[in-house]
């Protein structure tokens, strides 16, 4: 049977190697050691809790869930509020992000200059653009 260090786990189960790590320290899942006293998972027991993570969350606060991959965590830099729409700059390390969106999203997310926030961007259309 195949198994899984934690790391590899980890990476297939879309967290971190350290929440992975506590999982198996709280006897979430099942853990062995190798020869070499790595921490191993069995295939069979990291599908289980995968599906058991699936329906009951992971019960880590703050998780979202998202078929978006480009996630650029940052800070709100900026918001133009209009009537109906707004807009919000994030600085995210070197990269500044603008997203147009609706007041009351705005309003909703509890959004102002200074708070953390993650630009997430997904686009069917690519542009590359000669330098």
């Amino acid at each position: 049977m195949q198994s899984y260090t934690i790391g590899q786990a980890a990476r297939l189960l879309g967290v971190s190697p350290d929440t992975a790590r506590r999982w198996a320290d709280a006897g979430r899942v099942a853990t062995h050691r190798d020869e070499a006293g790595r921490r191993l998972i069995d295939g069979r027991d990291l599908a289980a809790f995968s599906v058991e993570l699936a329906k009951g969350g992971s019960g880590e606060e703050g998780t979202s869930h998202t078929s978006v991959r480009n996630a650029f965590p940052g800070i709100v830099t900026a918001i133009k509020l209009g009537d109906v729409a707004a807009q919000v700059e994030i600085q995210a390390g070197p990269h500044r992000l603008v997203s147009l969106l609706t007041r009351e999203a705005v309003e909703e997310l509890g959004l102002e200059v200074g708070v953390e926030a993650t630009a997430r961007v997904k686009s069917t259309n690519v542009h590359i653009d000669r330098v």
